[in-house]
């Protein structure tokens, strides 16, 4: 009887609890002073502690931070978390609107929304649970924040509805919050957060939770992951769907219909930005129905459906005092600005990119000349101009070398380029250039092994090439400065794990001329071994989509060269990975399926399996699948709610299959 009474009591102060949670930080409406919700979270822990079996993972005492964590767990995201395209003024802005009514037509409308400045974060619900939150990290694979997130007032632990579901927000720290951690920090003679967004990205990594929990973050969510089988026709729906199912979304966001809107939405919030309680750094602008969304598609980076327009960026005067010179792991020579250290949108900046010689002479940049620096998008500093009428007479005109700061060979200029670059194989500087971008996040995403490590390691003569990376031993290690003894063990885990990465992620970290990420993986996936991609040829590469003259041209060079032959057979001799290991993409005529070679358009609400789901398995049998109906279009597979594209393929003549038929072909 008493722990039925237990129980009883418990499930009321859950929904009392989360009652208050929710009207207090989504609504921001109280209805019971602040000591009334300490004392029942206060009742609520007593009861747990003397009843455990009663402590559910959807307690509102979850909130209070757990277990410290030794590590945080990666976590691959099922939608990738994309970024956007940049827009910087009125005419980027009506370029983007001109292009999408172009792709879709003019019965078109946009949602705008404030750009939180903050970190982007992915929330996973099963049956209604919260059961996963992590980054954005390289927007494939993120770290797994879930004990952090679950500390934020705002983010329910259980929906109203027990559905699966994925979403995504933006994860701030409000500037009231921030005044008071940096006046803490400051007392406690600890150096202070440079701004709300970095001491916000800094408290949700922390692995004790109980520091996450002490610095009241908050959120907006933004989206719905994959809509797949919501039901929702629009954007704004689903952020209607999300307030229903108690999810914390902007108020602020407003639907425009034409770009004069949209241009007016964003010039109101130039001027109201600073009266908000939290910081924002521009405008987001999305196509509202998801069918022109899926029509416009993407490019590789980001989604040709949203924009965010980034407010101008803050400019203050400085006083350039000297010109630095690195080299690039391509052999670049890029001069950098070395300033008198100045605040500028939240930071401190030292240092500015001046780019090459011919930004030099066009800016008529000298030594010891009062400069405009601002950050381009809020981040990246650059010199806008000098104040050419406040020079003293006593500024110094900068030449750039004609031979490598580091190595003294003489610095050529290649036909069409304005970069000034060291072709010196064995230069130093460029050698630990390409160690650090070998074991960077998109490469070989060895933890641990940053670019000071790297420096330090080169330097003691420890790593000549990305070889020597996999005879490094623990007893080597843990005489580098600031390496104790488990991290050097941690080190050398996470080098042997990297042994089995897909190839994708070796090639791309080798670091040859012109192949980027998305290339290296379409020459995994085509070539499936290392030892296929050195016996191919131009003619064979630039018969690959994508990969154009210039890329084969540096693809089959670079596999010629002896060095990169010996290095290789290093690489094997130390058993790193030199095969795909992804989906493999089938040949159209060795699929015997219908889908092969056939260009097909999904569209409307999906019951058996999401969009993303059908696209993989359409792809794997050898079928294109696009974003919009032409006259090219083979295939329209329609589920619920089917729109426009239905229509047009219905005129076009194309045939249409339901999602059933399409199922049952895949299952064959």
């Amino acid at each position: 009887m008493e722990n039925e009474v237990v129980q009883k009591r418990v499930q009321e102060l859950h929904e009392l609890l989360n009652r208050y949670n929710y009207e207090y930080h989504v609504l921001d409406k109280p209805t019971v002073p602040d000591v009334e919700y300490d004392q029942l979270l206060h009742e609520l822990i007593k009861l747990e502690e003397e009843y455990p079996e009663l402590k559910t993972e959807d307690s509102p005492t979850q909130r209070v931070g757990g277990h410290v964590l030794e590590a945080f767990q990666k976590v691959e995201h099922r939608t990738p978390m994309l970024s956007l395209g940049n827009a910087f003024n009125e005419q980027d802005l009506r370029d983007f609107d001109r292009k999408a009514r172009e792709a879709v037509g003019d019965s078109i409308s946009y949602v705008c929304e404030l750009k939180i400045d903050g970190l982007a974060v992915s929330l996973r619900y099963e049956q209604g649970m919260f059961v996963l939150g992590s980054t954005r990290g390289d927007g494939t694979i993120g770290e797994d924040i879930t004990i952090n997130l679950k500390t934020i007032r705002s983010i329910p632990l259980r929906l109203r509805d027990a559905i699966d579901i994925e979403v995504r927000g933006e994860a701030y720290m409000p500037r009231k919050s921030f005044e008071k951690l940096n006046a803490v920090r400051l007392q406690n003679e600890e150096e202070p957060f440079a701004n709300p967004r970095n001491a916000a990205a800094g408290s949700l990594r922390q692995l004790d939770p109980k520091i996450a929990a002490s610095r009241n973050l908050d959120i907006f969510v933004y989206s719905i992951a994959d809509t797949g089988r919501t039901g929702v026709v629009s954007h704004s729906e689903g952020l209607d769907m999300l307030d229903q199912l108690g999810f914390k979304t902007n108020p602020e966001r407003r639907k425009c219909t034409t770009i004069e809107e949209v241009l007016e939405y964003v010039t109101s919030w130039v001027e109201k930005r600073p009266h908000l309680p939290y910081d924002i750094d521009g405008i987001v602008i999305k196509v509202d129905s998801l069918d022109q969304q899926e029509e416009l598609g993407f490019t590789a980076k980001s989604p040709r459906w949203a924009i965010a327009y980034k407010f101008p960026a803050e400019e203050v005067v400085t006083k350039l005092i000297d010109i630095e010179l690195s080299v690039g792991r391509t052999g670049v020579i890029t001069p950098t600005a070395i300033l008198e250290p100045v605040q500028v949108a939240g930071t401190t900046v030292q240092r500015a990119s001046l780019h090459n010689e011919d930004l030099i002479r066009e800016k008529d940049i000298k030594i010891g000349d009062p400069v405009i620096i601002k950050k381009a998008g809020d981040i990246i500093p650059e010199v806008v101009n000098v104040l050419v009428e406040k020079r003293t007479g006593e500024e110094i005109d900068f030449h750039m070398p004609t031979h490598c700061p580091e190595c003294e060979s003489e610095l050529v200029r290649l036909d069409g380029e304005v970069a000034l670059r060291c072709i010196n194989p064995k230069c130093p500087a460029q050698i630990r250039e390409g160690l650090i971008h070998f074991v960077s996040r998109n490469a070989m995403n060895i933890d641990g092994l940053g670019e000071k490590v790297i420096s330090q390691l080169f330097k003691e003569k420890l790593i000549e090439d990305v070889a020597d990376l996999y005879k490094l031993t623990k007893e080597q290690l843990i005489n580098l400065e600031r390496m104790g003894e488990k991290s050097a063990d941690n080190l050398i885990s996470a080098i042997e794990t990297s042994k089995q990465n897909s190839l994708e992620r070796l090639l791309f970290g080798l670091g040859i001329r012109h192949v980027g990420a998305k290339a290296a993986k379409t020459l995994a996936q085509h070539f499936e071994t290392m030892e296929n991609l050195q016996k191919t040829n131009r003619e064979e590469l630039t018969s690959i989509n994508e990969i154009g003259e210039k890329m084969a041209d540096a693809i089959v060079t670079y596999f010629e060269l002896p060095e990169v032959q010996e290095l290789l057979v290093e690489l094997q001799e130390y058993s790193v990975n030199m095969e795909y290991k992804g989906p493999k993409a089938v040949a159209v005529e060795d699929s015997d399926s219908y889908f092969a070679g056939k260009t097909i358009v999904l569209t409307g609400k999906l019951e058996q399996l999401t969009r993303n789901e059908a696209k993989s398995e359409i792809e794997a049998l050898g079928g294109k699948v696009t974003g919009s109906v032409s006259k090219s279009t083979d295939l329209l597979i329609a589920g619920e709610a089917a729109g426009s594209k239905l229509s047009k393929a219905q005129e076009l003549g194309i045939e249409i299959w339901d999602e059933e038929r399409m199922v049952q072909e895949l299952r064959k």
